[in-house]
């Protein structure tokens, strides 16, 4: 234990994939290669920089002394300046070439740009493999009958197989949007203080070529397909809003997943993974909340709010920047990512190790069957010259009578038996059982859902490198 507060994402829900790619040794050793790409650049552009001088800056990338940036920090109150220093005193022949001509936000900016890229990358992972967890689930059971519902309440009969379809089309409206914007992330580039690129200008003596050049060359060091054309200071800040509302589409489509894993568990059709020795409450021994599930609305619910954030911010910066946006984005932005990761490797455990329960479906199936099969046995009974306006208000009769001694009395539904001992019907209640069965309630909900995994099952094929990410609970 301890006595200062942790992160519960780091500490609970997030993986140490996650955990890293927001980590310091990811941030401050990417300014480092930053600083390399930039002094590599000027010395192919003409700038009189050394290879010794790269090659020291080089060997240090990963040698970050902290305790040295902090005490720099707490002096000059600049952790951009802090690390420049410190590095400088690793490389000492380098130090004088060190951030030439950049700003703070040349490394700030554009290692932001990078972490999120590999951020949204990992998270494509686990949403590919929640995709492909729930493509073998729908498969599996693309013809088990459950009972829909509208409103929670009782309507025409699905399959879970097509209801899975629902989960998976969300997520793969939610895969198009991920890749849209990782297609779309630039990098800043090294445009100066106020993004005319002045310094630079000055540096290479007015050579304007030089300076779109130096700004080519770190991109494609960095694995960038380019740099935005115009900036102030600052990336505009409507990337992040974007990219964080990447993110609240997926806890949105998690969110309504866990919720209907919620309602189908309260329903005791289904039970979310549940290890031998796990308690489902301190009071209750025989429960088994969903607690994962729950867990996934809790998260996602963090997220969504989360996602104001960068709109905020987006929106209140002044002119060519202000420092407002900094605070808020060393939280917001790593936290919607940690809380994200931390949604789909539950979504991808549940969906993974969901128990289905086809004999209570098929109970809740009967108990409305009856009133669901009304419409069939009114067609059936005309077709062999039946009144339809006088059966129509037969039925009616015994439905208001069979909902009576359920609702009322809490009695077994009984509409097939009223309807067998009506002469006017001329069927037994064997025979309406039999023709019950034999109708098909589910509609196209099979062939549905086979056409779809179609879909699915291409998408997968594109991304099979992605699928072996491995998932891990730990609470």
């Amino acid at each position: 234990m301890s006595n200062i507060y942790e992160n519960p994402l780091c500490k609970r829900y997030a993986s140490k994939e996650m955990q890293f790619i927001f980590s310091d040794d990811n941030k401050f050793s990417t300014w480092r290669k930053l600083w390399v790409a930039l002094a590599e650049s000027q010395k192919e552009l003409g700038l009189p920089i050394t290879d010794e001088q790269i090659s020291e800056m080089q060997s240090n990338i990963n040698n970050v002394d902290y305790q040295q940036a902090a005490a720099f920090e707490k002096e000059l109150r600049h952790d951009v300046m802090a690390h420049i220093k410190a590095f400088a005193v690793q490389c000492p022949k380098a130090g004088p070439i060190i951030h030439l001509g950049a700003t703070s936000c040349y490394v700030g900016d554009n290692t932001d740009l990078i972490v999120m890229k590999q951020a949204l990358n990992r998270i494509k992972a686990l949403l590919l493999t929640a995709i492909a967890n729930l493509h073998k689930f729908a498969q599996t059971n693309k013809n088990l009958a459950c009972l829909a519902y509208t409103h929670f309440q009782a309507a025409q009969p699905t399959t879970i197989g097509k209801r899975a379809t629902l989960w998976l089309q969300d997520l793969l409206f939610d895969l198009q949007q991920l890749d849209f914007t990782l297609s779309n992330i630039k990098l800043l580039g090294c445009k100066g203080t106020t993004g005319t690129g002045a310094s630079f200008l000055n540096l290479f003596d007015g050579d304007h070529q030089k300076v779109l050049q130096l700004e080519r060359k770190i991109a494609d060091k960095m694995q960038f397909d380019g740099v935005y054309p115009v900036s102030g200071q600052t990336y505009s800040r409507k990337v992040d809003y974007f990219v964080l509302s990447a993110l609240s589409g997926i806890a949105q489509s998690a969110y309504k997943f866990s919720n209907d894993i919620r309602l189908m568990s309260h329903l005791k059709e289904v039970d979310e993974p549940f290890e031998s020795g796990q308690v489902g409450s301190s009071a209750m021994a025989y429960k088994r909340n969903p607690m994962r599930s729950e867990r996934i609305a809790s998260l996602a619910r963090f997220v969504i709010a989360d996602a104001l954030n960068p709109a905020f911010t987006a929106g209140t910066q002044w002119l060519e920047r202000t420092l407002d946006d900094s605070a808020n984005k060393r939280i917001s932005i790593p936290e919607a990512f940690l809380a994200v990761d931390g949604i789909l490797q539950l979504y991808v455990n549940i969906i993974g190790g969901l128990t289905v329960y086809p004999k209570v479906m098929q109970k809740h199936l009967w108990e409305e069957l009856p009133f669901i099969s009304t419409e069939n046995i009114l067609m059936h009974c005309v077709k062999n010259n039946g009144d339809r306006q006088h059966l129509h208000e037969r039925i009616r009769i015994h439905s208001v009578a069979a909902a009576q001694q359920v609702k009322a009395e809490g009695k077994q539904n009984d509409l097939i038996s009223r309807i067998a001992a009506d002469s006017a019907f001329g069927l037994s209640e064997q025979e309406l059982k039999a023709l019950i069965e034999s109708w098909s309630f589910t509609g196209s909900a099979a062939l549905q859902t086979e056409n779809f995994l179609k879909e699915v099952s291409s998408v997968l094929a594109e991304n099979s490198d992605l699928l072996d990410t491995e998932v891990v609970i730990n609470v």
